[in-house]
């Protein structure tokens, strides 16, 4: 699966490309046109249950109980079972950093450190180098459980995961011409979106392009930091709403001093992953107060805690997420992992493939709090961000989006990987469109018959759900 280090710069461009078509003697792109579960394939909730063992326990029931809500919020749910399904099938060696989670709703508005809108990946919990296509094969299988969660016929679902899948290999097939820089730079601004929309017919999806850029500009710390403080005696705090938002001291025993002799210390790891600029900002504010945080679909259980932090007045506030990273669900798949850090796996995948990172970006290591040690990384709260709701979207706008997101994810694989390979893999016909659509397709359904497995588990008594 690996190939040297120094491969794109060693070899021609017309090397690069002799290795891309070659490829297509591990694995054709007609190969990648259907799902069938692996003889020895594990039960999904086996897989489920493993990941929880090291989740915080009273949080899994809220888990599995996100997960049985449709089975669109299962498969949100359900990278590492995805992963098991990947590893055992032939793949083209063409390795990119992954998201390793790239379904349609981590794909979103963010706000860049110059105060632009950008549309990106938004998650990297699971970034790990693998083949380019795993990435592609769950955001396409997104697409099409999104579509049948609103009722469309498999001829709209097929239409939203095409445009997709094609929007990615035209678009790699146009990096595979740029200069290396030039790849590096690129980025998907909101000017990119409007021309997008423009080309489209569909007013509907202008206004709302429209309309999301400008809600995404509203969704500020400022906003967050209303939300979830209040003012107390001791002055401005987290507000607790058990279990979803509990306060630092609320999960500790009275009778300790953890709290007054850790808290002023518990980010210094963290401050000296940061450029010394920002860490030079983040001196000008005080560190006020933690709370754990119950977050995502596929993340909860794990252990999250926003942090308040003051500057200047009760009125200057910065909200930072602390968020545990784990073991990615791609390690076993790929045997990639030997990192030191999570949170640093996550940061550094997130920098390569990101083309704006928050300028607070960072990890750390945090111990004591619960008896044990984990790895995080730290990013602002919320900044400016967007994010889609399929659930609202017509065909047409979701095949819309399905370009987007297609043509985002190429950038992504570009600057990682070699877009002179993968292009030459993926050639100038619709061999590989139309294989990824009869995967998306084959993997619906067995998501959806994993959907009802953890249901039967949970009627069974097997695992508790708890809804939230």
């Amino acid at each position: 699966m690996t190939v040297p280090s120094d491969f794109t710069s060693t070899l021609s461009p017309s090397e690069r490309a002799a290795y891309g078509r070659q490829a297509r003697t591990r694995a054709s792109r007609s190969a990648h046109g259907w799902f069938e579960p692996d003889q020895q394939r594990p039960d999904p909730v086996e897989v489920l249950e493993r990941q929880s063992a090291t989740r915080v326990p009273e949080l899994v029931p809220v888990r599995y109980g996100r997960m049985l809500e449709s089975p669109f919020r299962f498969y949100r749910g359900a990278a590492s079972i995805m992963a098991t399904d990947l590893a055992p099938v032939p793949n083209t060696g063409l390795l990119v950093q992954l998201c390793g989670d790239a379904h349609l709703l981590n794909f979103r508005l963010l706000a860049s450190p110059e105060r632009h809108l950008v549309f990106d990946i938004n998650d990297f919990d699971e970034t790990l180098p693998g083949p380019f296509e795993w990435d592609v094969k769950r955001l396409a299988a997104s697409f099409v459980i999104a579509g049948r969660a609103n009722g469309f016929p498999v001829k709209d679902q097929n239409s939203a995961v095409r445009a997709c899948v094609q929007a990615y290999r035209e678009r790699m097939r146009g990096f595979a011409g740029m200069r290396t820089l030039d790849i590096w730079y690129a980025q998907d601004d909101t000017d990119h979106v409007r021309e997008l929309m423009a080309s489209s017919a569909n007013a509907e999806a202008r206004r709302r392009a429209a309309r999301a850029s400008a809600q995404a500009r509203t969704r500020t710390h400022l906003q967050a930091f209303a939300k979830l403080t209040r003012v107390t005696a001791e002055g401005r705090r987290i507000a607790p709403d058990p279990p979803l938002v509990v306060p630092l001291a609320d999960l500790l025993d009275p009778s300790e001093d953890w709290q007054e002799k850790e808290l002023q210390t518990v980010l210094e790891g963290y401050v000296r992953t940061l450029p010394s600029e920002r860490r030079h900002l983040l001196r000008h504010f005080r560190l006020v107060d933690m709370a754990r945080k119950v977050v995502g679909v596929g993340s909860v259980g794990t252990r999250c805690w926003i942090i308040l932090m003051l500057g200047r007045d009760d009125d200057d506030p910065l909200l930072l997420q602390a968020k545990e990273a784990q073991e990615s669900v791609l390690s076993a798949p790929t045997g990639a992992d030997r990192w030191d850090n999570q949170g640093r796996r996550v940061v550094t995948g997130q920098r390569l493939i990101q083309t704006t990172s928050d300028i607070f970006l960072g990890w750390t290591h945090i111990s004591g709090i619960d008896g044990q040690g984990h790895d995080y990384y730290v990013r602002q709260l919320r900044d400016w961000k967007g994010i889609a709701r399929p659930e609202t979207m017509g065909p047409g706008l979701l095949t819309l989006f399905g370009r987007l997101c297609g043509a985002s994810l190429a950038r992504a694989h570009a600057r990682s990987g070699d877009p002179v390979a993968i292009a030459s893999y993926l050639g100038g016909s619709d061999r590989f469109d139309r294989a990824l659509t009869e995967f998306a397709q084959s993997y619906a359904d067995q998501n959806e018959r994993d959907f009802e497995t953890l249901g039967a588990a949970v009627r069974s008594g097997r695992l508790k759900a708890e809804s939230l």
